[in-house]
């Protein structure tokens, strides 16, 4: 359910990233790549959009970063950031928000530079192949992260849960999994054009996680309170999956 499609444009803090969603996911993320939590050599993001707002905490705790998205337009977008580029999105108030959560509002500028630097690809992917990242064969990672993407990929839960299954063999033994979307969505804009969705509830994902062969570590899941933009998506409530990958014995 990405925020972004085709050549539609977008601006960070509104649609999809404004509000209670931006809290959900970053407060999330800051919790789980926080001292003491969630670190490594390697993170893989699946399916960013034209987004690096998510990648903000998990630049402090992995040393390369791998993201991805299946639209060029997409990959595009994340490489101006990248690069610095005139016409780049400007994540500054995003940025400036993370560094509050992590008790650092100052060093916001240190913080955009050290993620240009942790982010190593940008790679094609499609969450609906056994290999998402086929041609390309990648190492086993540390972590793997997904905002607003499967329910907007899968026709049904049964593809939804393969999605899990492939992304499983991504990662090392006893490697993270963090996935954050909606529940029971049906539908979503981007700009103009409606886009149907998977309309997932908490225990369908609870249970294709585990049918995947994850252990879940922690799920979080509330309700929506801004309904005052039903218009653009008609989901009733965000998740927050945290899982491992079993450890081989």
């Amino acid at each position: 359910m990405e925020p972004y499609s085709g050549s539609q444009k977008y601006a960070p803090g509104t649609g999809a990233l404004s509000g209670e969603w931006v809290n959900f996911v970053l407060t999330n993320f800051r919790k789980a790549f926080s001292p003491g939590g969630v670190k490594g050599e390697t993170l893989i993001d699946i399916a960013a959009g034209p987004t690096i707002y998510h990648l903000l905490s998990a630049c402090e705790v992995f040393k390369k970063i791998i993201t991805s998205d299946f639209l060029e337009q997409n990959r595009a977008e994340v490489e101006k950031w990248l690069k610095k580029e005139p016409g780049a999105l400007d994540w500054t108030d995003i940025v400036k928000r993370v560094c509050e959560l992590e008790g650092n509002r100052e060093n916001w500028e240190k913080k955009e530079e050290k993620l240009r630097r942790t982010v190593k690809q940008v790679l094609q992917c499609d969450v609906l192949k056994k290999k998402p990242f086929e041609p390309i064969t990648l190492p086993p990672a540390d972590c793997l992260i997904s905002c607003l993407c499967l329910e907007g990929a899968c026709p049904d839960v049964a593809a939804y849960c393969n999605a899990l299954k492939s992304f499983k063999d991504l990662l090392k033994p006893g490697g993270h999994i963090i996935i954050q979307s909606c529940l029971n969505a049906t539908f979503y804009l981007v700009g103009k054009n409606r886009f149907s969705a998977l309309a997932i509830s908490k225990e369908q994902v609870k249970e294709s996680f585990e049918e995947a062969g994850f252990e879940i570590v922690k799920m979080i899941v509330v309700p929506r309170e801004d309904r005052s933009r039903m218009d653009i998506g008609d989901y009733d409530g965000l998740y927050c999956v945290h899982a491992r990958k079993p450890d081989t014995k």
